[in-house]
């Protein structure tokens, strides 16, 4: 099958948008997702288009090739960055697990989020494998106090941790239906947990409800945005502007010569 131009491991797995995937010496991927474990190389890319757990959970039935030639369509910039990592692709995560993971990226670097959820799910998830644990259920969190989470070294985060498990267990935020309400309300009920803001929202919609038209908003983001595509928001993108998002995030984050001051 060779090299696939339309899912790129390396682009996927690591744009900041999962944070249980361990680079290998080898250069292969290792795994936890939904208490399956997968090691994933380009060797065997073929094997994972053919299973139906793995090939929905890297998004492999989407056709990103006609979604980025329509978005380049549209913008010369962003044809730009879409071509920068056309292999990027946006997994079908579990909702509460990007939850809990954004809530824990807040004010993080990419290395102590993945510190912090693999202590988690170390502590407090089931065993599924040599060294490997489930994602920690939304019930065994909402049952613990702030205070039992010191040990993952979280810290402020542990009182939001447990509100968000609450909150999920309750029914107050129900994942499930977020994934089909309108975007404006689904955004509005998770940021009534406590310590989630647009951007945690936003990012929990887009990476582990699929809504493709979340168009999460950093620093970053906002920089680039004011620069590359001045006077225009997510709207302009249309119903794959969390796609098109990552494709911008990344272009910028590689290329920090777009901002320097002229």
């Amino acid at each position: 099958m060779g090299k696939n131009v339309d899912f790129d491991l390396e682009q996927t797995l690591e744009c900041g948008q999962c944070f249980r995937w361990d680079k290998q010496p080898d250069g292969s991927y290792t795994g936890v997702a939904f208490g399956h474990i997968l090691n994933i190389s380009e060797k065997n890319i073929p094997q994972v288009y053919e299973d139906e757990f793995w090939r929905h959970y890297f998004d492999l039935s989407l056709d990103y090739a006609k979604i980025r030639a329509d978005l380049s369509a549209e913008d010369e910039t962003l044809a730009q960055a879409a071509k920068f990592a056309p292999g990027m692709r946006i997994l079908n995560q579990e909702p509460w697990e990007a939850l809990c993971s954004f809530i824990i990226s807040q004010n993080n670097n990419i290395p102590r989020i993945r510190g912090i959820v693999k202590r988690l799910c170390g502590q407090f998830g089931e065993p599924v494998g040599d060294g490997f644990f489930t994602f920690p259920s939304a019930e065994r969190l909402a049952a613990l106090r702030a205070e039992e989470l010191s040990e993952i070294r979280c810290g402020f985060r542990a009182k939001y941790i447990v509100d968000a498990a609450q909150k999920v267990v309750a029914g107050q935020v129900d994942l499930e239906k977020l994934k089909t309400a309108e975007l404006s309300d689904a955004r509005e009920q998770l940021m009534s947990i406590h310590g989630v803001g647009p951007k945690v929202a936003d990012c929990t919609l887009l990476y582990g409800l699929h809504r493709l038209e979340a168009f999460p908003m950093d620093v970053w983001m906002k920089r680039a945005m004011r620069t590359l595509f001045p006077g225009r928001g997510p709207e302009a993108f249309g119903c794959y502007a969390g796609i098109a998002q990552q494709y911008i995030f990344h272009y910028s984050r590689c290329n920090p010569a777009l901002f320097a001051e002229k």
